[in-house]
């Protein structure tokens, strides 16, 4: 069965509701189902977990006038920072950066990730940004590597996201999804644990992008971003645990992210920002979501998002989906810590404070 059947069959499975264990380990095989348990055991024992927690990034980023823009940030230790030594160092805090300096307004970032979530996690992580923020934006979730190491059912695990995202869609805020990174990358962990992995992850990852797509959000495809460069450059890609990114590969991360989150938001004052007709040179094109899915995995950077072909949005196999691969422009460089939403309520201030 291909990749973009596999997904289809995923996310289909997710909008019925159906999925579990018994599903997965039949899919995985009995042999398959045992070495994801190894795997899971080794893979903490190798990449242990040397940071007591992420920075600190909520806060208001950039000068400014006019309307703030509010970013709420979703998902697993990665969405948090983990790894990053200051608030303006996590793939939040750069894109809030970023977004501030394309836009000249203030942006305010409220995270509301957790190290070691599941997708299972992010309707409650929703519910307390909610909480803290009447009417973001524009949402930027992150999610999906704990779901293969913790072996949660991949249907399962694809429902839950389409929740939020159809939620927050529901209230009229943009959704931008980073997916699941493929796991086969990380050094540390052997052959054929690694082969298995990397399926895994390919796989969950182009479910994400076809459910996430269908409820009307856009995913960008994290897949091995950082792994062709690891060989050559691991203590300045990966942070200590040889895991979780660096300041600069957060910043890689972010660099990806930055230009699909501007064309979220409307916002095309500089590089390739803006939603546009795909180039056919450039390998981009419209497809059924499930075919682009598949390709969007083998290629990091990968932005797919909903479309339509003569005015129609569906197929006969499906969503219609334009597969984007943008020009990322340079993210302006990591700012000094910013003040955050803490110490701002202790001095009684609520203005924007601005990152110098």
């Amino acid at each position: 069965m291909g990749r973009a059947r596999r997904a289809r069959k995923i996310a289909a499975t997710a909008a019925y509701g159906g999925g579990g264990l018994a599903a997965t380990a039949g899919a995985l095989g009995a042999l398959g189902y045992g070495l994801i348990k190894v795997e899971a055991k080794i893979a903490r024992r190798i990449v242990g977990q040397p940071f007591e927690g992420a920075p600190e990034d909520d806060a208001v980023y950039g000068y400014g006038v006019g309307e703030r823009t509010e970013i709420i940030v979703l998902g697993d230790s990665s969405a948090a920072g983990m790894g990053a030594e200051t608030g303006a160092q996590t793939v939040g805090g750069i894109i809030a950066t970023g977004l501030a300096a394309l836009t000249g307004r203030p942006v305010r970032l409220t995270n509301e990730a957790v190290i070691g979530a599941e997708s299972s996690d992010l309707e409650r992580q929703l519910a307390n940004a909610l909480d803290r923020v009447e009417r973001p934006h524009v949402a930027v979730i992150l999610i999906g590597a704990n779901d293969v190491t913790h072996r949660i059912d991949r249907a399962t695990a694809v429902r839950h996201l389409e929740l939020v995202v159809q939620r927050l869609r529901g209230m009229g805020v943009e959704v931008v999804v980073g997916t699941c990174p493929d796991l086969g990358t990380v050094e540390p962990i052997p052959i054929p644990l690694k082969h298995l992995l990397r399926r895994w992850s390919r796989d969950l990852a182009a479910a994400q992008t076809v459910a996430v797509v269908e409820a009307g959000g856009r995913t960008v495809s994290l897949g091995d971003l950082l792994g062709p460069e690891f060989s050559a450059a691991p203590k300045e890609l990966f942070s200590e645990d040889q895991f979780h990114p660096s300041p600069a590969g957060y910043a890689r991360v972010a660099a990806v992210l930055l230009p699909t989150v501007c064309a979220a938001l409307g916002v095309g004052t500089a590089g390739d920002t803006q939603d546009r007709r795909p180039e056919p040179d450039r390998g981009e094109t419209v497809e059924p979501v499930a075919v682009a899915a598949g390709h969007a995995v083998l290629d990091p950077g990968t932005e797919v998002s909903g479309t339509d072909l003569a005015g129609v949005d569906r197929g006969p196999r499906g969503r219609w989906a334009v597969l984007l691969r943008r020009r990322t422009s340079e993210v302006p460089p990591p700012a000094p810590a910013p003040e955050t939403a803490e110490s701002r309520e202790a001095d009684g201030e609520d203005a924007p404070n601005p990152v110098e």
